[in-house]
């Protein structure tokens, strides 16, 4: 390694990723944005970030590609990271045409293609719901005819439950898939499973799991998207069996899907019938809706700093080292508020340690060393939430809506 600084450039069609943004030039970096012409005037820690290139879109790969080949003719390119999950692709794409050291395309297949991650796991040994790609009508219909109803109809490369269709009878399924047209090679069967969600938030290094906390949605997120209703999740009691069974399937995932390095965002679904865990889908990337900063209030580990560490300490050829971590726990609760700026004020208990400050919304975080203390201020607030402030709105078809 030369003496120059590290070149990251960051891809992110959505304003997020901050903190990883900062995180990098602290380190001593050379940080490059790419992001698009809609968020030029949005706040970026512009102080943070060397220089700035907009696009009109990009998800127009060749466009993207002949556009960052342009800049490597001037920039010596270290590592190309993606802030969103809809930028992985992408972000893949110019590391194997750049051949910039990072996932290429194969892998991240298996972190965004909801029917490759699920053959992948399957063939590893690792639980999942039954399921079937939209190809051939035979094999639709089997799936129909022996596997019991609900089935839920998911895009493959979509993210939360955009786009999800809940179905009960086949005739109701065809119709659906007759509507998509083309674009049903793009979407997978999957039967239903009626149980409680979770979510393991994870930092991978040399191929090991080097920190996770497991984490449980109070409803899941199905339920919240489609039914309009408050989204809540919480730190689980750390010597939990559900805790430590999270984390054993979630380092199988890892290992089955093959990441090397970097932030996971992994979900899991416990069954009400069986009770056994079954794997839903994972994201190489920091989970979504501030998820990151309910995990840094109980262990103090902030996701996004911590996965530009291990970018940067791995462009220099040095080793990664976990920062200390607390054992504390944490809730989450986020609803759309009826008022444009709702007052919270009148939530005072010291366990609140943030605020969402974003129109029409209410957001707060609590944590404490008692996991039951979060899970006691969390249902009253979700009551009091529920009455003041909350509102809903119908699903987004698309993550664009």
């Amino acid at each position: 390694m030369t003496d120059r600084p590290v070149t990251i450039v960051c891809l992110s069609s959505f304003l997020k990723g901050e903190e990883f943004l900062r995180e990098c030039k602290r380190q001593g970096c050379r940080v490059l944005l790419i992001t698009v012409e809609k968020l030029r005037e949005a706040e970026w820690p512009r102080d943070a970030i060397d220089e700035m290139l907009y696009m009109p879109d990009l998800f127009k790969r060749d466009d993207v590609i002949n556009g960052i080949s342009w800049l490597a003719r001037t920039e010596h390119i270290d590592r190309i990271v993606p802030l969103d999950e809809f930028d992985l692709e992408i972000a893949s794409a110019l590391r194997e045409h750049l051949r910039v050291p990072g996932m290429g395309e194969t892998t991240v297949r298996y972190y965004r293609d909801k029917l490759a991650m699920r053959m992948r796991a399957r063939e590893a040994g690792v639980r999942v719901p039954d399921f079937a790609p939209v190809l051939h009508n035979d094999h639709v219909n089997h799936f129909l005819q022996t596997v019991p109803a609900p089935w839920v109809l998911k895009p493959r490369f979509s993210a939360s439950a955009i786009g999800i269709h809940k179905l009960d009878d086949p005739e109701q399924v065809w119709r659906t898939i007759e509507s998509l047209g083309d674009k049903r090679s793009f979407h997978l069967l999957e039967r239903f499973v009626r149980g409680s969600v979770y979510h393991v938030d994870s930092l991978v290094w040399d191929r090991e799991i080097v920190f996770s906390d497991a984490n449980g949605y109070v409803s899941p997120p199905f339920e919240v998207y489609h039914g309009g209703g408050l989204f809540s999740t919480r730190t689980l009691p750390r010597d939990s069996d559900e805790a430590a069974a999270l984390k054993q399937e979630d380092a199988r995932v890892r290992e089955a899907l093959g990441i090397v390095r970097g932030a996971l965002h992994t979900e899991f679904i416990r069954g009400d019938e069986d009770g056994e865990f079954y794997f839903l889908e994972t994201a190489a990337r920091v989970g979504g809706a501030n998820i990151v900063e309910m995990v840094e209030a109980a262990t103090g580990i902030n996701l996004w700093r911590e996965w530009a560490r291990i970018e940067v300490a791995d462009a220099r050829g040095e080793a990664y080292v976990l920062p200390k971590t607390r054992e504390d726990y944490a809730g989450l609760l986020v609803s759309l508020a009826r008022q444009e700026w709702p007052d919270t004020s009148a939530y005072d208990d010291p366990e609140i340690v943030w605020r969402m400050n974003k129109r029409h919304h209410v957001g707060m975080i609590l944590a404490s060393p008692s996991a039951d203390r979060v899970a006691e201020l969390l249902g009253s607030y979700m009551h009091r939430v529920q009455e003041d402030f909350h509102a809903s709105m119908p699903a987004s078809a698309t993550a664009t809506d």
